[in-house]
């Protein structure tokens, strides 16, 4: 079908049509990860993305620019994994391709695209070939260097280069090769552009009604309406979240202020993060009058989403940097880890984190999830531990959105890093610099190990592994596997080199049993005297157990 010019209407209509033939395709590009082990989210990642600004475009009388610009406003705020991140980035370099247009023809999508190349190569410090980037890249390149009658002709153009570019990806990253899969954000990339294409032909795949949602909390699992009966007194107020959106009729929008919401909200609340994103202002806040906070809001604006909450319902329940119950006084400095498994953030708590967000392999956490921790540890310098590549990202990402404190995000890959770092935190020479490169020395020489069960037949990095076998991964590396957990535990920490190293911490995941990992520490005492072995209850998903060498 020919489609000359996309405007406002038609934009939301593919990005919605894009997120629903994701959302039917999720579970094949999560099973596209490289190791054949329970941790592919690619898939839920970019939807969880796209979702975002699906859900905040409009269907209302506005330009393609305006429309763009609000989708891929939501999609930064929603972004989490590295794919996740990088597909926020393209949509932003798409808006700003698309600043101030009405209507978007063939040549004006094309360049819209390109720039949106160039903001997604921009978001990654070192870019490696054979990603989602490449594909992107190449597919914009080739379709803009065609001539098309139409929107239509552009995007189905893309779309033929870049599966021809995702099936080169293997040819182009090793790792994949190995694995024998494509690159799993490419791909998604591919089905959201194949959901597009579709509804500009009318005839859009049916796909799942049903959104992925963010990953549970313990909280959402365990919120008892029991906790505020007939005869309780309010005490921890509402946590109240907003989404508003500034109307012209009731401010300039150029020249309006989000100060004003901000210090407004100081004065019946705490917990407070406001920030703007182009028209629309995200308010978190907990006070126990939040008729009084959508009252003085609306006075600006309209509002998009509103979500009240009674955090009596959630106080007992809850850990307490989940939901703060009362804003701490402003620091100097504060740290924010990410973690999951109620015994690693326990344990990280007492060793110094300020703020656990909830978070790390199968369940990245987005922007907007930092965004808020910044917001409740209010420090001028807030240090970031993301531990785990693929999180990375989506904390630089909240860093540059994040305006009221200085955030420095710590490189940080892995459990073991943040360990290490917490083990040698010393806030007191009260210089952000020195304290970010004694973070950094921190993790030099740490080794971190971890077995998980395997969950297909591959054959990589010498090993033909078998669905339901066990796996001893360090770095990108599979380097034991056997039918019993405990040997092949014990036949990773053989592997690892101890030497210069004084400690062991085994970090027992959620399927782990005591008596064999004490098993496991008597081996490696044995196996190297002097070294100090102990063993905590994280109670992590996914790691049956995770060695930490220091």
């Amino acid at each position: 079908m020919e489609i000359q010019n996309i405007d406002g209407v038609l934009f939301t209509k593919l990005i919605r049509a894009g997120a629903a033939n994701l959302s039917a395709h999720t579970e094949e590009v999560n099973d596209l990860n490289v190791f054949p082990i329970p941790d592919g989210d690619t898939g839920s990642n970019m939807l969880l993305t796209i979702q975002g600004g699906a859900n905040v475009v409009s269907s209302g009388n506005e330009g393609v620019g305006a429309v763009s610009r609000r989708a891929a406003d939501g999609m930064l705020l929603s972004a989490r994994g590295n794919s996740g991140v990088i597909l926020s980035q393209f949509f932003d370099g798409i808006a700003a391709g698309l600043d101030g247009k009405e209507t978007a023809d063939e040549k004006d999508t094309a360049d819209a695209f390109l720039c949106g190349v160039d903001h997604a190569y921009n978001a990654v410090v070192d870019p490696v070939e054979g990603t989602i980037l490449t594909v992107v890249r190449e597919a914009s390149e080739y379709a803009a260097n065609r001539t098309h009658k139409d929107v239509t002709g552009y995007l189905s153009d893309f779309l033929y280069q870049a599966g021809e570019s995702l099936r080169l990806t293997p040819e182009k990253l090793p790792v994949l090769k190995k694995a024998g899969v494509v690159d799993s954000g490419a791909a998604g990339l591919i089905y959201i552009i194949e959901g597009i294409v579709a509804a500009l032909n009318n005839d859009a795949p049916q796909a799942k009604e049903t959104p992925v949602s963010a990953p549970a909390t313990s909280t959402e699992n365990a919120l008892d309406l029991d906790r505020f009966n007939e005869d309780s007194e309010l005490t921890f107020g509402y946590c109240t979240e907003l989404l508003l959106r500034l109307q012209r009729a009731k401010t300039d929008l150029e020249t309006f202020d989000v100060d004003v919401i901000k210090n407004y909200l100081k004065t019946v609340g705490d917990s407070i993060v406001c920030f703007r994103t182009g028209s629309i202002v995200k308010i978190h806040v907990h006070t126990k009058t939040p008729y009084m906070v959508l009252e003085f809001c609306q006075r600006y604006g309209e509002y998009l989403t509103v979500k009240i909450e009674n955090m009596s319902l959630q106080h007992n329940s809850l850990p307490a940097d989940s939901k703060l119950t009362q804003k701490p006084e402003r620091k100097e400095f504060a740290v924010v880890a990410v973690a999951s498994g109620e015994g690693i953030k326990q344990t990280f708590r007492e060793m110094g984190a300020d703020c656990i967000v909830e978070g790390g392999q199968s369940m990245n956490p987005s922007a907007e999830d930092f965004l808020e921790a910044f917001g409740r540890v209010n420090a001028d310098v807030v240090f970031v531990l993301p531990n785990n590549s693929n999180v990375i990202l989506a904390a630089k990402q909240a860093a540059k959105l994040y305006k009221d404190s200085e955030i420095r995000v710590i490189d940080s890959r892995s459990i073991g890093d943040c360990y290490a770092i917490l083990t040698m935190l010393d806030l007191d020479s009260g210089d952000a610099n020195e304290i970010e490169n004694e973070m950094n020395d921190a993790m030099n020489g740490v080794v971190t190990a971890c077995v998980s069960k395997c969950i297909r037949d591959a054959e990589m990095d010498g090993f033909l592994l078998h669905d339901g076998q066990y796996i001893g991964i360090t770095g990108k590396e599979i380097i034991s596997a056997d039918n019993d957990r405990r040997d092949t535990a014990c036949m990773l920490a053989d592997k690892l080199d101890f030497s210069d190293h004084e400690i062991c911490i085994i970090v027992r995941g959620a399927d782990s049993d005591e008596q064999e990992a004490e098993e496991i520490a008597t081996h490696i005492r044995k196996a190297h005297p002097g070294c100090e072995v102990f063993a905590i209850d994280g109670g992590q998903e996914i790691y049956s157990y995770i060695l930490i060498v220091e």
